[in-house]
């Protein structure tokens, strides 16, 4: 693809994705274009969309496509909008999103990465020099935990986290709230201790647990296990709002 305007995408990457959502309001600031990539290496209990877990179920998406349905949203980008790259795990596809995000750099807008961190390699790093605001993921503060929840430590997402700091790059929290699993209070208040002091963190996100993907996972044929677990009371969340609000700037539930 090459544009009259910015001529800057000079050539066309066919990313791996699960889907493509329009007039998204819960992956940033503002209204968003969501390019969901397929593949993650968590598996995540309580994961909503376990169908993107499998490189292998993915369909093929041209990066202009992208570039072009971001610039035929434009006018609803004014309210401090853009694109927003999610999964399954983008940084998984880091190398081909370079050239898009530099793209979406040129033509102004505004572009936000939703990852759990897991994932850091050279292409990473260039790839992050183009991202306005990351959305972290951050499943737990406990390692032995994290592991249960998704398989895998969480030591990577913890440097991943130390490295938007040190780099400078402004980053949410994101935080799922599962009773009985990730809402301890003294779990909590270790994970706003941690990041009590960096600068780099705007707000937290709580995220309430709930069981809208468990469908999917019964037409995978996969066994969810969290079968009885119940979804938060406005009290948990209440709760779990006003303990992180101890130790960060901003706290909201999503």
């Amino acid at each position: 693809m090459s544009d009259q305007t910015t001529g800057t995408l000079t050539r066309v990457d066919i990313l791996n994705i699960h889907s493509i959502e329009t007039f998204g309001t819960c992956d940033g600031p503002g209204i968003r274009l969501v390019v969901f990539l397929q593949g993650c290496q968590f598996q995540c209990l309580y994961c909503a969309n376990p169908d993107t877990m499998r490189s292998e179920d993915g369909k093929p998406c041209e990066t202009s496509h992208i570039v072009e349905t971001a610039e035929n949203m434009r006018s609803f980008f004014a309210n401090g909008g853009g694109v927003t790259l999610s999964g399954g795990e983008p940084c998984r596809q880091a190398r081909k999103l370079i050239p898009l995000l530099r793209e979406l750099r040129a033509r102004g807008i505004h572009t936000c990465l939703d990852t759990n961190g897991y994932v850091m390699n050279k292409y990473v790093e260039e790839m992050l020099e183009y991202i306005d605001l990351v959305l972290l993921d951050v499943k737990h503060i406990d390692p032995v935990i994290h592991k249960r929840i998704t398989g895998r430590s969480n030591a990577n997402t913890m440097a991943f986290a130390h490295y938007l700091e040190e780099q400078h790059k402004p980053f949410w929290l994101r935080y799922v709230l599962v009773p009985g699993l990730t809402d301890n209070p003294e779990h909590l208040h270790r994970l706003g201790l941690h990041f009590q002091s960096f600068k780099q963190v705007q707000k937290l996100e709580i995220q309430p647990y709930h069981r809208l993907g468990v469908y999917k996972w019964e037409k995978l044929g996969m066994k969810y296990a969290l079968e009885n677990t119940p979804e938060n009371t406005s009290e948990q969340l209440t709760a779990a709002k006003e303990l992180f609000e101890q130790y960060l700037p901003e706290v909201v539930v999503n």
